[in-house]
């Protein structure tokens, strides 16, 4: 949504940049020329970023993998100027430009924020601003970087027909290119293809198989191939610009991940079934797993007590867990009342920064205050971190500098803690999970839950505090 209005503000800026003092000479418009322009996160830990054009905000909150829809903007004599800022919890910072840029007329251009965030950099390519209304067009952008600054990533990419089963590797000519190098435009008929990437001279060696893709007559795609954050073998994954915004291709094997959490405090031990057969067994409260991954594909879901198997408290329900994706689900609130918790995850490591979530899944708290602050605050001089935070609520990532932290729970509108100090401590790069929950059996003392969001491509464990 932040994407989408600041593409509005964009269109309104450049619709005042196209008027100038002659902007009542109607020969003048008449002979106006125009180009495209669109813009791609992709340095996979550099955090969101901000886009200027002539030092006016055009675009905001723009994350990785994310582009912007094909902009016009006016051909004139003088440079436009463009910056791009990352956001970080210590202020805003310009990590490419400013930087004057010359653009043609009828001419296609986009620029992406590549390489990871201490080496970022723009690649900017362009084509012509013309596309056949019988024929596909692709132009690809190899946007990985090799694992070290003086190692590339050298690719050779098949484009061949769909087919099941799929046409050996090797039997259409390669395209060779390597970091920051491009192919393209071509023309390709409308059909279903399948585009896989190997390393250079390995044709054994697949880094990226797209499966089926289809593509109509009058599409007109750039494709970057961007680091593949998502789990899975696969090097990278392609990221299309449409000209109306972005999608992403996964690679055919990227996996879904999913982490459970028995959270109801009243309820006793379970187990997960999945597909009819238990996944996890006699799990207690208040236990969560790791995030495991598994393939993408449509779940079957339940929950049963383990001293009543065929006791359903939650489900049979069917789970669309995606490729790339990665969820976690939490059985919550008292047992007359369970019901599954369901978030969707966001693991990606960011740099500068550390990303904490926060979930309120304690029953008897209800609404409540949290404080995140420096270790020995006194928590009655400063306002709530976040206020008024119901039961079930997810707080979505906040970013915060690395270092150590007391979080604090109290009801809300008291500075009674329910829940802390609990001291955490934060890494620039981790990605956490922060649980609220009710205390545990016997006990009167509620309790918060940290866990590391981060895909663990095997048998999913089970970690109680």
């Amino acid at each position: 949504m932040k994407l989408m209005k600041s593409l509005v503000l964009l269109g309104s800026v450049l619709a005042l940049s196209a008027c100038d003092s002659d902007s009542n000479n109607n020969n003048r418009n008449q002979d106006a020329e125009f180009f495209s322009l669109q813009v791609l996160h992709a340095s996979p830990d550099a955090p969101p970023v901000n886009v200027f054009v002539d030092g006016v905000e055009v675009l905001s909150g723009v994350d990785f993998k994310e582009g912007s829809a094909q902009l016009g903007l006016q051909v004139r004599d003088i440079p436009y100027s463009i910056r791009v800022d990352g956001i970080t919890p210590d202020g805003d910072v310009t990590v490419i430009g400013p930087a004057d840029f010359t653009f043609e007329a009828d001419t296609t251009y986009t620029i992406a924020a590549i390489n990871g965030v201490a080496d970022i950099e723009p690649a900017i390519i362009s084509q012509p601003d013309t596309s056949s209304a019988a024929s596909a067009r692709i132009f690809v952008l190899h946007g990985t970087a090799g694992p070290g600054p003086d190692f590339s990533l050298p690719v050779d990419v098949y484009v061949d027909a769909f087919s099941e089963p799929a046409a050996p590797i090797g039997t259409s000519a390669p395209f060779t290119f390597d970091f920051r190098g491009t192919i393209g435009p071509a023309e390709l008929a409308p059909g279903d293809y399948q585009i896989r990437v190997t390393l250079a001279g390995d044709p054994d060696t697949v880094v990226y198989d797209s499966g089926r893709v289809p593509l109509a007559a009058g599409d007109d795609l750039v494709l970057a191939a961007v680091p593949n954050i998502d789990g899975g073998p696969a090097a990278v994954s392609l990221v299309a610009l449409t000209g109306t915004g972005s999608a992403e291709f996964a690679d055919v094997n990227a996996p879904t991940g999913l982490r459970i959490g028995h959270l109801s405090p009243d309820t006793p031990e379970v187990d997960v079934v999945v597909d009819g057969e238990i996944f996890l067994g006699n799990v207690p409260f208040p236990a969560v797993t790791d995030i495991g991954a598994l393939p993408a594909a449509t779940y079957n879901v339940a929950v049963q007590a383990t001293v009543n198997p065929g006791t359903f408290p939650i489900g049979p329900v069917d789970l669309d867990l995606e490729a790339g994706t990665w969820y976690t689900v939490l059985a919550v609130d008292f047992l007359a009342n369970i019901e599954p918790l369901i978030l969707t995850d966001d693991g990606r490591s960011v740099a500068t920064n550390a990303k904490v979530r926060i979930v309120h899944a304690s029953p008897t708290a209800q609404d409540v205050d949290i404080y995140v602050v420096a270790p020995g605050t006194d928590i009655n001089t400063v306002d709530p971190t976040l206020a008024v935070v119901p039961f079930k609520a997810n707080t979505g990532y906040l970013a915060l500098p690395e270092g150590d932290y007391e979080v604090t729970v109290t009801p809300t509108g008291t500075k009674t803690a329910a829940i802390g100090p609990a001291a955490i401590s934060i890494e620039n790069g981790g990605v956490y999970t922060a649980i609220a929950r009710d205390p545990l059996p016997g006990e009167t003392e509620f309790g918060l839950i940290v866990l590391a969001d981060s895909l663990i491509e095997a048998d999913t464990r089970v970690e109680a505090d």
